[in-house]
Parts: C-alpha cells; sequence; structure tokens
C-alpha cells in the first residue's frame, strides 16, 4: 500500500475556452464543440495509438488545473441546485476534490497521424477549458460503460432546463460559421450560476477569439454584443446603442 503517487500528463487538449466560465457542466451536451489532444513530446509515439480509431468514442482523464487547492471539503454547493444545498463531493462533479481529477466521454472524430505536434486526436462534445492537462486516454466501451437506464439525481434534471436564445442577424455574422451552432448550443444551457438570476445584469464569456455578451429574462436569451478578443472592438446590438 502506497500513500502518494507522481502523476504526469500525458498531453492537452486544444479547445476554444480560454476561460472557464461558459463551458459546458458535462462532456456531450454540446456536440459540436470541437478539441484536439496534442501529446506531450515524450508520448508522441504512434504505436500508443495503435487500434484507438476502432472506437467512436474515448474517455479522457485530466486534471482540474485551475481549482487545485490545499484543502477539501467534504460537502460541496452544486451550482444546478443554485448554491444552497450541500451535498457530499462524491456525488458530484465538483472540482474542489481531495484529487482534482476530471473525467470526460467524447467522440472520437479522428486522428491525425503526420502532423507537426506527431499524433493527434481530434474530438467532439468537449466540456474542457483550452491547455487543460490530460492523464490518461481510454476507449469507451459500449457493453459496460453505457447504462441507459441509469439515474441522475439533480444533474439530469438540470439538463431538460434550456433557454431560447436570440442572436440578432447583424451580431450572428461577427460568429464564424463553424462556431456558430455550437455558440447558441452552450447559451441554450444557460452558463450562469444557478443562484443567479438578475435580468439586469449583463453576463459574458470568451470562446474562439470572441467575447459573447448576454442578458437573461426569464427563459430567454439575448445575445447584446460580440467583442473581438483581439482588436476590442464591439459590435453592439440596437437596443443597447
Amino acid at each position: 500500500m502506497f500513500s502518494d503517487f507522481l502523476m504526469k500528463p500525458v498531453a492537452h487538449i486544444r479547445t476554444a475556452f480560454p476561460e472557464k466560465f461558459g463551458i459546458p457542466r458535462q462532456s456531450g451536451y454540446v456536440p459540436e464543440l470541437k478539441g484536439q489532444v496534442i501529446f506531450e513530446p515524450e508520448y508522441r509515439n504512434p504505436d500508443a495509438l495503435r487500434g484507438l480509431e476502432e472506437y467512436s468514442h474515448i474517455w479522457l482523464v485530466w486534471i482540474f488545473s485551475q481549482s487545485i487547492r490545499e484543502e477539501w471539503s467534504p460537502t460541496v454547493r452544486p451550482p444546478r441546485l443554485g448554491g444552497n444545498q450541500r451535498k457530499g463531493v462524491f456525488a458530484t462533479r465538483s472540482p474542489f476534490r481531495p484529487n482534482p481529477i476530471g473525467l470526460s466521454s467524447v467522440r472520437l472524430e479522428s486522428v491525425e497521424w503526420d502532423g507537426p505536434e506527431g499524433p493527434v486526436i481530434h474530438v467532439s462534445g468537449v466540456d474542457l477549458m483550452d491547455g487543460t492537462p490530460i492523464l490518461d486516454i481510454k476507449p469507451y466501451v459500449v457493453f459496460s460503460d453505457s447504462h441507459p437506464d441509469a439515474s441522475g439525481s439533480f444533474a439530469q434534471a438540470a439538463l431538460r432546463h434550456r433557454l431560447k436564445v436570440i442572436i440578432p442577424d447583424h451580431l450572428l455574422d461577427k460568429i464564424p460559421a463553424e462556431y456558430q451552432k455550437a455558440v447558441q448550443e452552450v447559451l441554450a444551457l444557460d452558463p450562469r450560476p444557478a443562484y443567479q438570476n438578475d435580468p439586469e445584469r449583463i453576463y459574458g464569456f470568451s470562446f474562439a477569439g470572441m467575447e459573447i455578451r448576454f442578458r437573461v429574462q426569464e427563459d430567454v436569451l439575448n445575445v447584446e454584443a460580440i467583442c473581438s478578443m483581439s482588436s476590442g472592438a464591439v459590435a453592439k446590438s440596437k437596443a443597447d446603442g
């Protein structure tokens, strides 16, 4: 028996989210969200991926690199419960854990074998921040990993609530075509903490070099502005004038 074990990241993931806010709370919620798994130089061995393309999905084991703490609590306040109910840390997907380890099931789109960064795994349905360290990659095995009759407690109930998203045409045109569906799906899932319900407050999150600014009134989300992170130029709605 041992008490300590040192783990080294084998890769990191490249995504459109430079910050935590706005990222879907679970993998697979937004299938249009893409990512690339980039291996660390010492693990860029094609033999390590031999046979991986025979699977449609994979598990990513990763580190909550932005949520590492010296101490831990046996209970946490899940945002989807409004932040005012406590659940046991091992009964949640909270990032604040004794060991800050995350688990995501993502679709394997392809393996790029001959790129300058060695083999690169292209995935979709990601829920990870750009640069997140990956500890391990495992195939998703349908007969053992899929449980269609499983119960999901409060986490499953939260998925059923979706917002109506309104993006004015002149703002939608600011979003590259390949990202438009993903942005709308991310917004429909309501990125706000459940305990914040101020209809006058403008929220914003960074995505693919843009800042998406929005306001929520009841079950309708209106995109108010889109900023270019590089130029700082803001495309404002007429109402924000």
